[in-house]
């Protein structure tokens, strides 16, 4: 008994474990021995029974392609694992063949009993999800571990991923302790309850932070704290929390977004548990948003474009699905969000800290997380306000980063905008007293011009820096906007209306010829939905609810549009939206370059029946909103 414990302490992750866990564990083991040549494991075939540690000898495994050759070859030699990354990510099922080199000898641990420990111990679990992520950074692993999983048991997973409820799952339960409590009874509390994440509880159900197991590395023993200080003294403020009502998906991007690894879980009011991101993604192993977890590890600008040229299939196995267009949206703009967020985290390492606090916002169809496959950049940044004589350096050090930025980002796939709306022009990097000078103009000029060439930068949101500076202009044009500025929002609406739907006066669908081709533009088609939505929008300063569906909720739930308005609006947008999608991911499948007109040729008789009606229904919308903004029909 001595024996196996003192080996296994010398085991990772064996070695994480209590002395009490491995004296149960060891009553659990089988020592199990094998003949030089012994198949082990088949690829894909039995399920396995538990994992094995290596004790004695050596064991080989491999990947068997289509022509029976040995990929990807390995040794596992002792205090090795086996098995581990099947059970936990491949439904049970041995990813590698696996065979004995030499008479070895293992410690078997049931699978029951494996999986006990991945559920009480984070740290434990997290050693296998971190080894699973690394590997799956190998094209050829990730080629065959993909290959493994049959179409049928993808799509499951993909289903349940968007039709599964937070209240639906397991979820861990709280441990808090007060802001007060030293640091090191903190510690001993988390190693009590064998969790990774302590919660701090000011008040009954009142959380004010959290700490976790890379807390206590980095802030008290990388600094050499004194355990007798309070947590609340190194604790993270920064607490994100979702309601049992909402969805798996949804989690997973808001914990991606906000770079959050932990979620309080609240019914109603009330928390009742905390979500970590490396179990929702655990449970989701075959899922698109695992891909995320992958593009956060990529090392560089080259791995983040062949990431980026991955997106548009999974665009179409999500919509191949039915996942809703507002979702597919969604997974897109969070990947592109991650690639952004490496980049501006690798020209900080080359350029050093920045002089000021900033925030790096995106714009348009980015800033409303409604994400094309053809998309080009368009982005601005703020700094906060600086002394007169440290201006002009702040200032020089942005532009330069911004550059930099720009270049990256155009070389991953994110072209440059023609239109130069990206931060690398000298006028969308600015202080913040500047932009807010930028809005008060737009707003209180009301010029028709600058409606059509502004009307992107209420469509703004921030991906990386102080997101304080980010609610000061937010706040500042919240105060505007409760100005009497009608001319503002008739010039906006009159900009909406120019966008015409694409019928014939006989109602029948508007082309032109591209190429030989009768097409339609549909993001022109779709343009009116989110500009007029955009107006009412602003109007009722809806500032939180960022794309156009959460837009036309919240207008909804304030009465502006009917229930029969806003079912007609939001299946019209995401109707066209997925149309666009679709059309963008089948051209680069197919190797050619994305656009956005649709060929009236290759459309069903049903769908062009059903654009038709959308297209009604924009116009519609149109008439309402000039009796509105203009008093006018004509």
């Amino acid at each position: 008994m001595d024996e196996k414990i003192a080996f296994l302490q010398s085991t990772p992750p064996f070695n994480l474990l209590s002395k009490d866990d491995l004296l149960k564990l060891t009553e659990q083991i089988e020592v199990l021995s094998y003949q030089p040549n012994e198949v082990i494991h088949q690829q894909n075939h039995q399920k396995l029974k538990g994992i094995e540690v290596v004790v004695s000898g050596s064991f080989e495994t491999f990947f068997l392609d289509n022509k029976n050759q040995q990929r990807r070859i390995e040794f596992y030699h002792p205090r090795e694992v086996i098995g581990g990354i099947s059970i936990l990510f491949n439904k049970r099922k041995p990813l590698k063949t696996v065979i004995s080199k030499e008479g070895s000898t293992t410690y078997f641990i049931p699978r029951k009993e494996f999986k006990k420990l991945c559920t009480d111990n984070e740290e434990f679990f997290e050693y296998f999800a971190n080894d699973f992520g690394k590997r799956m950074l190998d094209e050829e692993y990730a080629h065959f571990y993909k290959s493994n999983i049959s179409s049928q048991d993808n799509f499951l997973l993909v289903d349940q991923l968007y039709s599964t409820k937070i209240g639906d799952i397991s979820y861990k339960k709280v441990v808090s302790c007060a802001p007060s409590t030293p640091i090191f009874e903190a510690a001993l509390k988390m190693a009590e309850h064998k969790t990774s994440c302590l919660f701090i509880e000011d008040q009954p159900q009142q959380y004010i932070g959290f700490v976790t197991d890379i807390t206590l590395r980095d802030k008290v023993i990388g600094q050499r704290l004194s355990a007798d200080h309070p947590i609340s003294e190194v604790m993270d403020e920064h607490i994100i929390s979702i309601s049992t009502d909402a969805y798996v998906y949804e989690a997973v991007l808001m914990m991606f977004s906000s770079k959050s690894r932990y979620l309080l879980v609240k019914n109603e009011d009330q928390v009742v548990g905390f979500l970590s991101r490396n179990r929702l993604l655990s449970e989701q192993a075959q899922s698109p948003l695992v891909f995320i977890q992958s593009v956060k590890s990529a090392v560089n600008s080259d791995d983040l474009r062949r990431k980026w040229q991955k997106v548009p299939g999974i665009v179409s196995q999500l919509l191949s699905r039915g996942v809703h267009a507002e979702i597919v949206n969604e997974v897109v703009t969070t990947i592109a969000d991650t690639i952004s967020t490496k980049i501006i985290e690798e020209v900080i390492q080359k350029l050093g800290p920045p002089p000021a606090k900033f925030v790096f916002m995106v714009l348009g169809s980015e800033g409303r997380k409604e994400l094309s496959l053809k998309t080009d950049q368009d982005n601005a940044l703020i700094y906060e306000d600086t002394s007169a004589e440290r201006r002009a350096a702040v200032r020089t050090y942005f532009l330069d980063f911004a550059g930099q930025v720009s270049d990256k980002l155009n070389a991953v796939g994110f072209v440059y905008c023609k239109g130069d709306y990206m931060a690398s022009n000298p006028n969308w990097t600015h202080s913040l007293a500047h932009w807010k000078y930028n809005y008060q103009s737009w707003i209180e000029e009301a010029l028709p011009e600058a409606a059509v060439k502004f009307a992107a930068f209420f469509d703004c949101r921030a991906i990386y820096g102080d997101l304080a500076l980010m609610e000061e202009l937010r706040a500042f044009v919240d105060q505007e906007l409760q100005k009497p500025i009608e001319k503002f929002y008739v010039y906006l609406a009159k900009n909406a209306l120019q966008y015409e739907p694409p019928l014939t006066y006989f109602r029948n669908i508007k082309t032109q010829k591209v190429a030989q081709k009768e097409v339609f533009d549909i993001k022109t088609a779709m343009t009116p939905i989110v500009d007029l939505v955009r107006v009412y929008a602003l109007q009722n300063r809806i500032f939180q609810k960022e794309n156009t569906g959460e837009r036309l909720k919240a207008l909804k739930n304030l009465n502006v549009f009917s229930e029969k308005q806003f079912n007609e609006l939001m299946q019209s947008y995401y109707y066209l939206m997925g149309l666009r999608l679709k059309h963008q991911a089948d051209q680069i499948n197919n190797q050619t370059e994305p656009d956005n007109f649709i060929e009236i040729n290759q459309l069903t008789k049903i769908e062009k029946v059903t654009l038709i009606e959308i297209f009604k229904t924009i116009q519609n919308f149109q008439s309402g909103i000039k009796m509105r903004f203009t008093n006018s029909l004509g």
